[in-house]
């Protein structure tokens, strides 16, 4: 607890039991019992038990983490924590008052058993609005906590679909693109209007990225092929395409664009620093209980695995946001001329037994 919150329960514990205090001195005095000198002796000792034992139910509440329960639990812990403290302060009370005889009636001392109970429906009627108050406190003190946490989540999860968004297309892709067109506008019309059309169906789905946080491999292969195309146009022989696809994986559902920003990544880290160019190979297949995606193409490491740059990195961390600790990814080198990137993405039994029916 910090020194703020310490200052705070302090002033809300004295000040409590001072209006208690006052309150009984008022009514003392409407009912003309403010001259008992025994009043003021009673009245502070019983302010000063109920100051002790609401804080030793407070050390009780805080270290059996008790506000941590669900509702329900709290409730009943709450009631049985009046009850038994009720009872300490009772007894406390009522043997100082018939140990000192304090309280009289017809000038002879109250029957223990009776002062025991009227103590004891006294403590509880204090207690319980204590209780009550210290709970509600700390259940809206931690509601607003959660939704300062969620909004600031929420803000968070924003601006990393924004930062996704714009990684998923390279701008130096799209010049190199119209720059292809450009020069196939005259050399072969028919090849350039295609062109057109594969890049205007690139950018069209990375607009619509952030509108569904998932699509079917199937669309999101076709927009990999729209890609694969243009950049046949600038590396021409120097790149060569597979694909291995499991056809029973079309319909599994992948976060959108996530396969073309693992094979831009292969192109531009791989491919493009070959002076012979190479190979991507696209995978799909079942793997257990995942659907492994996976894009391989040559070049090297270097023992830099770690540096996945900010469109990997990216990918790890939707990955992280949609399926938490199932899904995995990893990049590595998986021969001397090979590296591959790979995403598991969980899926059920029942998923791939459907999938292998269809």
């Amino acid at each position: 607890m910090s020194q703020t919150e310490n200052s705070r329960y302090w002033l809300f514990q004295i000040g409590g039991w001072g209006i208690v205090a006052l309150a009984n001195l008022f009514f003392a005095f409407i009912f003309n019992q403010i001259n008992d000198e025994s009043l003021f002796l009673r009245l502070a000792f019983f302010v000063e038990i109920g100051i002790i034992f609401s804080h030793v139910m407070r050390y009780s509440i805080r270290r059996n983490n008790v506000l941590l329960k669900p509702i329900n639990q709290q409730i009943i812990i709450l009631v049985i924590l009046t009850l038994l403290y009720s009872v300490g302060i009772a007894l406390a009370q009522s043997y100082f008052e018939g140990r000192y005889e304090l309280v009289m009636s017809k000038g002879e001392p109250v029957d223990f058993y009776i002062l025991y109970l009227r103590n004891l429906w006294s403590a509880f009627v204090l207690l319980f609005p204590w209780n009550c108050l210290y709970f509600m406190y700390h259940y809206i003190a931690k509601s607003r906590k959660q939704q300062l946490a969620t909004l600031q989540l929420e803000a968070l999860v924003k601006e990393l679909e924004l930062k996704t968004i714009k990684a998923h297309i390279n701008p130096h892709f799209i010049f190199n693109a119209l720059n292809g067109i450009r020069a196939l506008i005259d050399e072969n019309p028919v090849r350039a209007r295609r062109a057109v059309t594969e890049l205007s169906n690139i950018l069209r789905s990375s607009l619509n990225a952030e509108k569904g946080e998932t699509v079917s491999l199937g669309d999101e292969l076709k927009i990999v092929k729209d890609y694969l195309a243009l950049e046949n146009m600038r590396f021409e022989d120097r790149l060569k395409i597979e694909y291995e696809i499991d056809d029973d994986t079309l319909d599994q559902q992948v976060p959108p664009m996530m396969l073309q920003t693992l094979v831009e990544n292969a192109i531009k880290h791989g491919i493009s620093k070959q002076i012979k160019g190479g190979t991507v190979k696209i995978i799909s297949d079942f793997t257990s209980n995942y659907h492994e995606l996976a894009v391989q193409n040559t070049g090297y490491l270097n023992g830099h695995s770690s540096n996945k740059g900010f469109g990997l990195s990216s990918t790890q961390d939707r990955l992280q946001l949609l399926y938490g600790e199932k899904a995995k990814f990893e990049i590595r080198q998986i021969n001397p001329e090979m590296v591959e990137a790979k995403v598991l993405i969980p899926v059920s039994l029942n998923q791939i037994h459907e999938s292998n029916y269809h």
